[in-house]
């Protein structure tokens, strides 16, 4: 510096943090119903590691019945939204998610339903 010819070495360390949710409680099990009846519960999923805002889907499975025909039972709900965001403090705040399930046939699933951020992660 300043037609100094010293050398000087900087050495940087970091840690990649990719972002992640966890789910609790960690699986989902749904009370049998009678049929047309539903049955619903809440989840709470807790981002992690997210830098910035993003937003949550889901893909729900679709179940084939013994006929052919193919219904979609699951419903999902988010009543404080689903994005994902960095509060002041650098923690993301857990969302809420309501789960339901509605069926005018007999149908038993075990299965998964896949949470996506807008990256595909």
């Amino acid at each position: 510096l300043n037609d100094n010819a010293s050398h000087y070495k900087i050495t940087l360390f970091g840690t990649v943090k990719s972002p992640k949710i966890n789910f609790d409680p960690p699986f989902l099990m749904l009370m049998p119903v009678p049929l047309d009846v539903k049955t619903e519960t809440a989840i709470s999923i807790i981002p992690q590691d997210y830098l910035r805002q993003s937003q949550i889907q889901v893909e729900l499975p679709e179940l084939e019945l013994e006929d052919g025909d193919r219904i979609c039972p699951f419903s999902v709900q988010f009543p404080e939204g689903q994005n994902i965001v960095l509060s002041s403090d650098g923690t993301n705040k857990e969302l809420i998610c309501h789960i339901g399930f509605r069926s005018s046939s007999p149908v038993s699933f075990l299965g998964n339903m896949y949470f996506i951020d807008e990256e595909e992660n």
